[in-house]
């Protein structure tokens, strides 16, 4: 199968944040206000969108990436880290100085494979404990 990274629209990421985030609440609720500001890469395996994200640089050139999502059949076979590389090279292309997100707690380990680390940063949403993770670029 062939492997290819993609700029794609906002409104092709949201089937896959609602049903790997969040399915239970409303499709809006994956529906970032600045999405159309973000630059949205899709990982496509064949003609199949498998994993997404959302990349979001600010005024002082850090870049947040939001909404990482696998399709949940796809995960676990390195899919997730091959677009976390690509999310590097891009914000470093972008002259980014700083890479950061807010991770679920149960995902930090890809992260840090991928140089991030953890922050004193947290917060909890529905019951998810999150933590804001970086990487000086």
């Amino acid at each position: 199968m062939e492997l290819e990274i993609k700029e794609i629209t906002a409104a092709q990421t949201w089937a896959i944040r609602h049903k790997v985030m969040w399915p239970n609440e409303p499709l809006s609720y994956v529906k970032i206000p600045d999405d159309d500001k973000g630059q949205h890469l899709g990982l496509f395996i064949g003609e199949q969108l498998t994993s997404v994200i959302s990349l979001f640089m600010d005024a002082d050139k850090n870049v947040q990436f939001r909404k990482f999502a696998t399709v949940k059949s796809e995960q676990g076979k390195g899919y997730g880290s091959i677009l976390l590389k690509e999310v590097i090279k891009v914000a470093k292309e972008r002259g980014a100085s700083l890479l950061w997100c807010n991770a679920r707690a149960t995902a930090t380990v890809l992260y840090e494979r991928e140089g991030l680390h953890q922050t004193d940063s947290s917060f909890v949403r529905k019951g998810i404990l999150f933590v804001r993770m970086e990487c000086p670029l």
